[in-house]
């Protein structure tokens, strides 16, 4: 079986044991004093954390699910846990229609749980930061050096970020 592997350096190591062992539903398989890790069959990825101090470069990251069920899931897990979320319905994004949930882990990295509906033939403007629409955002970006204008983000009335105008 081929896997996804990420790693993220983190500033707080026990903060984001408690919140991806929630995103996750499940303990790390491997807790050391600087670094945790998750070996999970579902969803299959290898996924590790250290205390090294390096900044991401991660634009987003994402659990893909295979039903609504799987989606209500993931948002009954934040709502357990008390994390605020941002909820889109028939999204068009990244070329396909999709129900989704966006959180900020603890680093202010943006992930994405979505449903897959069906193909689209657009990248998707809803996205984009000078939608009409769109009062506050979560970043797609680790570092906020893009202008407002420039950044692209998700939006979310939720967000514990300092993105709303």
């Amino acid at each position: 079986m081929k896997r996804i592997h990420i790693h993220i350096a983190v500033d707080n190591l026990v903060e984001n044991i408690n919140f991806y062992s929630t995103i996750f539903g499940a303990k790390p398989t491997v807790e050391q004093e600087d670094y945790a890790k998750w070996q999970l069959d579902d969803p299959a990825v290898n996924f590790a954390i250290s205390k090294q101090g390096r900044k991401s470069g991660i634009n987003h990251l994402g659990i893909q699910v295979g039903s609504a069920e799987e989606l209500q899931e993931l948002a009954q897990r934040f709502d357990n846990a008390d994390i605020s979320y941002s909820s889109q319905e028939d999204i068009t994004c990244c070329y396909a229609n999709s129900n989704k949930h966006w959180v900020l882990d603890p680093q202010g990295n943006a992930w994405e749980s979505f449903h897959t509906l069906s193909d689209a033939p657009l990248f998707g403007e809803e996205t984009k930061l000078d939608s009409e629409d769109t009062d506050c955002c979560i970043p797609l970006y680790s570092e906020q050096d893009q202008t407002p204008k420039e950044a692209c983000c998700i939006p979310n009335e939720k967000s514990r970020s300092d993105c709303c105008k």
